[in-house]
């Protein structure tokens, strides 16, 4: 029967290596010991190499000095690194209760060791796996839940909600809590809803043609359908340029009723495009108050023969005065904020895609609206059941 490689632990190694220093002759050394001399002589170039790392035992490495420096630097880097990854997802977690951090511990056990984030976290190992031994109270399992759909609602938003929206999503899915609740959850979760910048608003009012008085006066309210429309332009930068944006919104239930891409600033391209989809969608008539600023898409002879020919009444800001077209200023800051701002620049194509999505998706179908007491178009069309032919 054949006869397994012996093997020889790294003492013996060590030792023989040692006395062949000391003998002049190594082949009898070799047979003394019972080795083959080829082997001897191969463990005595790894000692001269490695020197006390020669024989690191089965599975390990040998390694000269500079080596293991290297390899314990390596290892270092790769804790720090490790570290680094669980601060940058933890870090709203850093200053939270000891249960918040049991959670955040909980929910990435698959992500990164144990130990490692106890150690980050500056948690105890043995405390927190008591904590995830013992049951949930009633208070915690809804504390839970709540914050469950509260980030199941603002990424669903795509992070465009706040404390307010989501408070009225939960009360509507049967979550009854506090604004005041939700913030703080909300705070603890990380969660923040995104940012607005600086508006800026392209209006081109240097030009001959008339100006129309302001007889919308700012009166933003109004109690029916096609009663007074605003419109206004805005420029989108992509990678391939900019695309202008001009929206036609109905005061009554701030629905974006007509609306239009374009590459160019012409009359026909913005405001006469956009005006074409709303009368589609809803009706104009000699009722209807149309308000704008003054730019030269809507205070062209285009435009404005075609808002005669309807009968529709012109209303024109003042010069200089955002304000007094503040509810058409307020739906493009919404859109950058929620969808622009943050992201990276995109196609024409691909912009066009996101605004429509937004627009007819997200905007007048599923947004929440703080002038119409946090309900979405639908829902407010809905409770004003004579409205709800309203397209």
């Amino acid at each position: 029967m054949k006869q397994g490689r012996k093997i020889y632990d790294p003492a013996f190694k060590k030792q023989a290596v040692q006395l062949s220093y000391e003998r002049s002759n190594i082949s009898e050394l070799a047979r003394e010991l019972g080795i083959e001399v080829t082997m001897l002589y191969k463990w005595r170039k790894d000692y001269q190499e490695f020197g006390e790392k020669s024989f690191p035992g089965k599975g390990n490495l040998k390694q000269t000095p500079e080596q293991e420096k290297i390899h314990e630097l390596e290892k270092r880097l790769r804790d720090a690194e490790l570290e680094r990854d669980i601060l940058k997802k933890g870090n709203r977690h850093f200053f939270q209760e000891r249960s918040m951090k049991y959670e955040f511990i909980k929910n990435h056990e698959s992500l990164f060791p144990i130990e490692k984030m106890c150690s980050v976290l500056k948690v105890s190992y043995s405390s927190y796996y008591k904590w995830k031994a013992r049951p949930l109270s009633n208070r915690e399992r809804r504390k839970r839940e709540i914050k469950k759909q509260i980030t199941s609602i603002y990424f669903a938003s795509k992070q465009r909600y706040g404390s307010p929206r989501i408070t009225v999503e939960l009360d509507s899915s049967g979550f009854k809590t506090s604004r005041i609740t939700v913030a703080k959850y909300m705070k603890e979760l990380g969660l923040r809803s995104k940012l607005s910048r600086k508006f800026r608003v392209t209006t081109d009012s240097k030009h001959n043609y008339l100006i129309a008085e302001n007889i919308l006066n700012r009166n933003f309210l109004v109690g029916s359908p096609s009663q007074a429309w605003v419109s206004d332009i805005t420029y989108l930068q992509t990678k391939d340029g900019f695309l202008y944006l001009t929206a036609i919104i109905d005061l009554f239930d701030r629905k974006v009723i007509g609306w239009s891409l374009s590459t160019g600033m012409s009359t026909t391209e913005t405001s006469l495009a956009a005006w074409k989809m709303a009368v589609k969608n809803r009706k104009a008539d000699s009722k209807l108050i149309f308000h704008s600023d003054r730019g030269v898409q809507y205070a062209s002879k285009k435009f404005t023969n075609t808002l005669a020919f309807y009968g529709v009444k012109r209303s024109m800001s003042r010069k200089g005065n955002c304000w007094d077209n503040a509810v058409a200023e307020s739906f493009f800051k919404s859109l950058k904020t929620e969808l622009i701002y943050g992201n990276k620049l995109i196609t024409r194509e691909q912009m066009e895609l996101e605004i429509f999505e937004y627009i007819e998706i997200w905007y007048n179908k599923k947004r929440r609206h703080s002038t119409l007491n946090y309900q979405t178009i639908e829902e407010f069309n809905n409770q004003n059941k004579i409205y709800k032919n309203v397209a």
